[in-house]
């Protein structure tokens, strides 16, 4: 009994010692890192972090792009030896909730850090008759089912965006699916759509020519990514809170010394100040949080948009 009782207390011990020791040499070789395709903020900043770590990482991210259900597929079924990561983003917690995919984000994969968030703008086209927040929804209740938004694909942040908007205020837009959210800002602009909630970087340039129209800040706070623009909820919709935010992350049961290792890492090249100047010009804000607050935030909003998608009955 004795003996079992040390070898009980001993094992754990020489685990974390094993642990420590193969974290100590890692990486040994370049870490595969998927990433969505070209031309979002989360492929953007992943490129920057990959050259942003290697100096003190000591090899690099070999940035592979790939859309978000294969990239999510190829990360759930690869060992977890810390050399195989993805960054993405809350498409890979929604997603599930919309519809049945193949993998589990809470017993798949381990969070290292929230990297950037990345707060949507309410966009509409000049021609539309609506100024603020509290105009729009007076117009669309008395135009149910005759405005339409455009977003992306099912389950990412400027779709969210717009079905939290939609359930909240009491209001029916019609939604108008795109590969991604860039063909829908065309179309905005064009007079096609009247509705996007765009990504602040992606628009911003609109809006100070006058193609469009800003009406608020989809985030908690005003941001200074679209100065003097109000959030949603201070401009006629109280409690509203909505952004796209990206996270890294490993496959499950990858050790907790190579997330902390590779933390440490992704902390320090996200606040690099060239870094975070090149990603607030893109129109990005650093989070850089620890694997902890970055599983808190998933969870907290993994159960809050759970409840707006089951009321709003919109899985697929």
């Amino acid at each position: 009994m004795l003996i079992r009782r040390i070898v009980s207390t001993l094992l754990p011990c020489v685990a974390l010692a094993a642990d420590t020791a193969y974290a100590q040499n890692y990486p040994e070789k370049s870490i595969r890192l998927l990433v969505p395709p070209p031309g979002g903020s989360t492929e953007f900043t992943s490129r920057l972090l990959a050259d942003a770590v290697a100096p003190t990482l000591g090899q690099r991210f070999v940035i592979e792009s790939r859309p978000g259900q294969i990239g999510a597929e190829i990360a759930a079924q690869a060992p977890a030896d810390g050399y195989t990561a993805l960054h993405f983003t809350n498409l890979i917690w929604l997603m599930p909730l919309f519809r049945k995919v193949a993998w589990d984000p809470a017993r798949d994969f381990a969070p290292v850090a929230m990297t950037i968030v990345t707060p949507n703008v309410v966009v509409v086209h000049p021609s539309l008759p609506a100024k603020s927040i509290k105009e729009l929804i007076v117009l669309a209740k008395s135009r149910p089912g005759e405005l339409n938004y455009g977003s992306g694909s099912t389950g990412s942040a400027n779709h969210v965006a717009a079905e939290l908007f939609k359930s909240m205020a009491g209001v029916n837009l019609v939604r108008v699916n795109y590969k991604g959210a860039g063909s829908a800002i065309i179309d905005l602009v064009a007079g096609q759509l009247q509705v996007v909630f765009a990504t602040a970087g992606s628009v911003t340039h609109h809006i100070k020519s006058g193609r469009l129209r800003a009406l608020a800040i989809t985030s908690a706070e005003p941001s200074p990514l679209v100065p003097g623009v109000p959030t949603v909820a201070a401009a006629g919709l109280p409690g509203y809170e909505s952004a796209s935010m990206s996270a890294l992350f490993v496959p499950a049961k990858t050790s907790a010394a190579i997330i902390q290792r590779l933390n440490q890492e992704v902390v320090q090249g996200l606040n690099k100040p060239e870094v975070k100047e090149r990603l607030f010009a893109a129109g990005v804000q650093v989070v850089a949080s620890t694997p902890d607050e970055a599983s808190a935030k998933i969870k907290s909003e993994t159960a809050r948009m759970g409840k707006v998608i089951r009321e709003a009955g919109l899985r697929e």
